[in-house]
C-alpha cells in the first residue's frame, strides 16, 4: 500500500486531531496564551502525529510484506488462514476470526473432495479390471464357435458395468439429476427383467412378477436398481428362482439362493464390500449394492435387505407417495 493510500485509511484519526488542535488554538488564544506557546504546541502535536503515523506505516508495511511472503510460499492457499499472524487490533481480530472460519471450511471441503476423488479413482481402477472379463469373453467367443447367445450375455454384462459407472458418477452430482415421474412399479420391474433376460437365461434363473402400484420417483433409477439385483441373482443364484412382488408401497425382490450370512448383512451396502459369495466367484468391485443404496436414497426410496442362510435373500424398496390406481 502506498503512503497516501495509508493516509486516506487514517483520515478519520487525522481529521479528529486537526479539529482538536484548531479548537485548542482558539481556546488558548481566547484565554490569552502566548502565541509562541500556541505555535510550540501545534508543532509538538504535528510532530508527534507525524512520528506516530510514520511508525504505524512502517510496521504496517512489514506486516503486509510478511503476509505476501506467506502467500507466495504457500503451495496450498486454502491453508493460508491457518498460518496468519495474530491480529493487533479489535477490527483485525474480527477479520482474523472470519478468515479462520473460511479457511477451516475450505480445508474441510478440500479434504472431502480429495477423499471422494480417491474413492472415484479406486472404483474406476476396479471397474476397468471388471469390464475386461466380458470383453475378453467376447473376443474368445468370436475366435471360437461364435455363439450368439453367449455373445449377447457378455455384451449385457459389459452394458451393466457401463451403466453402473454412469450411476456412480450421478451420485457425485447435485440433486437436479433426479427425474421425478409417476409410473407403474410392476412395469419398471418387468423392463428390468427384460433387459437382463440374456443373463438370466444363461444362469437358468426363472423370474415371476406379481402385484402393482404407482410411485412418484426416478423411474430410471428404480429400473437400474432392480437390474443390479437381477445381475447378482444371475451370478450367485444360478438355477434358482426370483420373485418380484409389488404391494402396499413396497417392492420386494426375493431369490431362493444360498442367502447372506447374518454377520454380513449390515455390510452389504458398504462401499467396496465383497461378501463370502463374491469372493468365491473371484471378487468384484463391491460397488453394485453401494450404488443401488445411494441411488435410491437420492430419489427418496428406502432399500433394505433381509436373508436366511440356505433359504432366501430379500431386498425391499419402500416408495413414498405410492398409490394403487393411476
Amino acid at each position: 500500500m502506498k503512503f497516501f493510500d495509508f493516509l486516506r485509511s487514517r483520515a478519520l484519526f487525522l481529521t479528529v486531531v486537526f479539529f482538536g488542535l484548531v479548537f485548542w488554538c482558539i481556546v488558548a488564544a481566547f484565554m490569552g496564551a502566548l502565541w509562541l506557546l500556541i505555535l510550540l504546541t501545534v508543532v509538538i502535536v504535528f510532530g508527534a502525529v507525524a512520528v506516530y503515523i510514520g511508525l504505524e506505516y512502517y510496521f504496517f508495511c512489514r506486516r503486509i510484506q510478511k503476509l505476501k511472503r506467506l502467500q507466495s510460499e504457500m503451495e496450498e492457499l486454502h491453508l493460508l488462514g491457518e498460518v496468519l499472524p495474530r491480529p493487533v487490533s479489535g477490527m483485525e481480530e474480527v477479520y482474523f476470526s472470519v478468515m479462520k472460519t473460511v479457511s477451516r471450511a475450505a480445508v474441510d471441503r478440500v479434504f472431502v473432495l480429495h477423499k471422494e476423488l480417491e474413492e472415484y479413482l479406486d472404483y474406476l481402477e476396479g471397474w476397468v479390471h471388471e469390464i475386461k472379463t466380458p470383453l475378453t469373453a467376447c473376443s474368445l467367443i468370436l475366435s471360437g464357435d461364435g455363439d450368439v447367445r453367449k455373445m449377447k450375455s457378455e455384451l449385457r454384462r459389459a452394458d451393466n458395468l457401463a451403466e453402473s459407472v454412469l450411476f456412480y458418477a450421478r451420485l457425485r452430482t447435485a440433486g437436479q439429476d433426479v427425474r421425478m415421474t409417476r409410473f407403474s412399479v410392476r412395469e419398471a420391474a418387468e423392463e428390468a427383467v427384460q433387459n437382463e433376460m440374456e443373463l438370466l437365461i444363461a444362469a437358468k434363473v426363472s423370474v415371476e412378477t406379481e402385484g402393482d402400484f404407482f410411485a412418484v420417483t426416478d423411474r430410471q433409477a428404480v429400473v437400474f436398481s432392480i437390474k443390479q439385483l437381477l445381475v447378482n441373482c444371475a451370478k450367485y443364484c444360478r438355477g434358482g428362482h426370483v420373485k418380484i412382488a409389488a404391494a402396499d408401497g413396497a417392492l420386494t425382490v426375493e431369490d431362493d439362493g444360498e442367502g447372506i450370512p447374518s454377520h454380513e448383512l449390515p455390510l452389504v451396502f458398504s462401499r467396496g464390500y465383497v461378501g463370502s459369495a463374491g469372493r468365491k466367484q473371484g471378487g468384484g468391485t463391491g460397488m453394485g449394492l453401494y450404488i443401488v443404496k445411494h441411488t435410491c436414497e437420492k430419489c427418496g426410496v428406502d432399500v433394505s435387505v433381509s436373508s436366511e442362510t440356505g433359504k432366501f435373500t430379500r431386498f425391499t424398496f419402500a416408495f413414498p407417495n405410492a398409490a394403487k390406481e393411476k
